[in-house]
């Protein structure tokens, strides 16, 4: 579920380059706009979407979300302007609103917080696994230029790739049990052990979890915590950071064509795009694992983003496509070595329908950024003549804050490492 919901909100970014741009007559600032107003459809409905689904349970919610959001997706096979891209992004947001900290929330109620950050980033996986299978994917689609009802490349892979969201979500209906003592697959031993796990760790939790038992109270120990608001600001950092990859990478590197007189086919561009996920994925397996053994330590989040704040803006430095694409790389293995155990952090402190609204609200932030990132890394390529220099020394600043302030809230002691117990070896 999470491959295809990255991968279609991410599909604007191959088909910006090869041919939406120019069929649509679209500046950088005006497809910065678009990218980013998905986010805004996102950021109206989330918090409201995932108390809903503590509400009705992950199975009907999560299933309802793919089902809507596919139907929007395929709608983009036809998009015929500035102003349609734009209405229909915005509904992606709409339809889409709530997934991913829905499934952030889901895996909680779930998973016992020894094992948070091994099963978060198997999770995760999807987002690099995403870039890396769905990039030459989407190049592959482009390529069939004409061949269906006589679409254009890029409109046909839209319609590829927004087709199964609406045959998953079928599924998921049938198939997500909302809690352990739903699962088929548990014997009764197994669900009363994990339900009994699950249970002593809420207990154990302080007082921000202890107050939010319903919808209400939750949304306001959400919104009254100095830890949420200090965390949505830190997963702000890190998600300017990503999409920022994500929607202008394919951008990039079709100017290398111009800048280094080198030509790549439809093909190649996917498959240069899908390098730096690649490492990044090995690079999410290692630190989740690290963390796992050893507890999940603020270390784990603050130097990924250190690295990535020093790295995204010395890619454009770097002097070939090889080196820019290698240094990239490394960006991208920073981000995403953190973000897994970044979310282990909330769910330390959060429970019931406080951890539903707190996760929502530091993903509302992350949202904010998704929205922020492409449109102002647009207008900055504007005002300087399609240079993205500038552009990426902002990333660096907002992924430089995102460390500092982890830094800083581990040593206040409200982030309490410890609570997440390290698995011994061999489990």
């Amino acid at each position: 579920m999470f491959f295809i919901n990255y991968l279609d909100r991410t599909a604007i970014g191959f088909a910006a380059p090869n041919g939406m741009n120019d069929d649509l007559a679209l500046t950088a600032a005006q497809y910065g706009f678009a990218s980013g107003v998905f986010f805004i459809g996102y950021i109206l409905l989330e918090v409201p979407s995932n108390l809903a689904l503590h509400k009705f349970g992950a199975r009907r919610w999560l299933a309802r979300i793919m089902v809507t959001w596919g139907i929007v997706a395929v709608l983009f096979t036809w998009v015929g302007s500035y102003t349609q891209l734009s209405w229909l992004r915005f509904l992606l947001g709409v339809a889409e609103a709530g997934f991913f900290p829905g499934a952030i929330l889901f895996l909680s109620l779930w998973v016992p917080a020894r094992y948070r950050s091994r099963i978060l980033g198997l999770f995760y996986l999807a987002q690099p696994l995403t870039s890396v299978i769905g990039a030459p994917l989407a190049g592959w689609l482009m390529t069939h230029n004409g061949v269906f009802f006589g679409l254009e490349g890029w409109r046909f892979m839209f319609l590829g790739v927004g087709a199964p969201a609406i045959i998953v979500g079928v599924i998921a209906w049938f198939y997500l049990a909302d809690s352990p003592n739903q699962a088929k697959w548990l014997s009764p031993d197994e669900k009363k052990w994990l339900t009994d796990a699950l249970a002593t760790e809420n207990k154990a939790k302080g007082g921000e979890a202890k107050s939010g038992g319903h919808g209400l109270a939750g949304l306001k120990v959400a919104f009254s915590s100095g830890r949420v608001w200090t965390l949505s600001f830190i997963y702000f950092g890190f998600i300017y950071g990503l999409y920022t990859l994500a929607f202008f990478l394919p951008t990039i590197i079709k100017g290398f064509e111009a800048q280094y007189s080198v030509t790549f086919s439809l093909m190649e561009k996917g498959l240069i795009t899908a390098i730096p996920y690649v490492p990044a994925a090995i690079a999410l397996y290692l630190a989740t694992r690290h963390a796992t053994r050893n507890g999940v330590k603020s270390g784990h989040i603050a130097i990924p983003a250190a690295v990535g704040a020093v790295s995204i803006p010395v890619a454009l430095f770097a002097g070939s496509p090889t080196l820019t694409i290698a240094v990239l790389a490394v960006t991208a293995c920073a981000i995403f070595a953190a973000l897994p155990n970044f979310w282990t952090v909330p769910t330390q402190f959060l429970a019931g329908a406080a951890a539903a609204a707190g996760i929502a609200l530091i993903n509302t932030m992350g949202n904010l950024a998704g929205f922020l990132a492409p449109l102002i890394t647009g207008e900055l390529a504007d005002l300087n003549g399609g240079d993205y220099k500038v552009a990426f020394f902002v990333v660096g600043g907002f992924m430089l804050l995102s460390s500092v302030l982890m830094v800083a809230l581990s040593r206040r002691g409200q982030v309490t490492a410890d609570e997440q117990a390290p698995v011994p070896a061999g489990h």
